[in-house]
């Protein structure tokens, strides 16, 4: 299964634009940060990672405000040129 859950802060975003089939496209920057368990042990966890939102749910995307808190749920894919991860986003708190 690939689904990722994620309260995230969102630092970036992109102007919403179109796929080559019309649907509606937002680049993100989110911003988490929590503390973990791991080994029985607390650790901080920080991290930034790319987004991307298509179709329906951009509308809301593109209203929420930079630096605001939320849920975000999707899935992790790779990015066009293959290096690296991006968080597709199909859910929003």
């Amino acid at each position: 299964m690939n689904r990722l859950v994620l309260s995230a802060c969102v630092v970036e975003r992109g102007a919403l634009r179109y796929t080559p089939a019309g649907l509606p496209a937002l680049d993100l920057s989110l911003r988490h940060e929590s503390q973990v368990t791991q080994n029985g042990l607390p650790r901080q966890v920080s991290m930034e990672i790319r987004a991307r939102a298509v179709g329906d749910i951009t509308g809301t995307l593109s209203r929420i405000e930079l630096g605001s808190t939320h849920g975000f749920a999707g899935f992790l894919g790779s990015q066009r040129n293959g290096k690296g991860i991006v968080f597709h986003v199909t859910e929003l708190d």
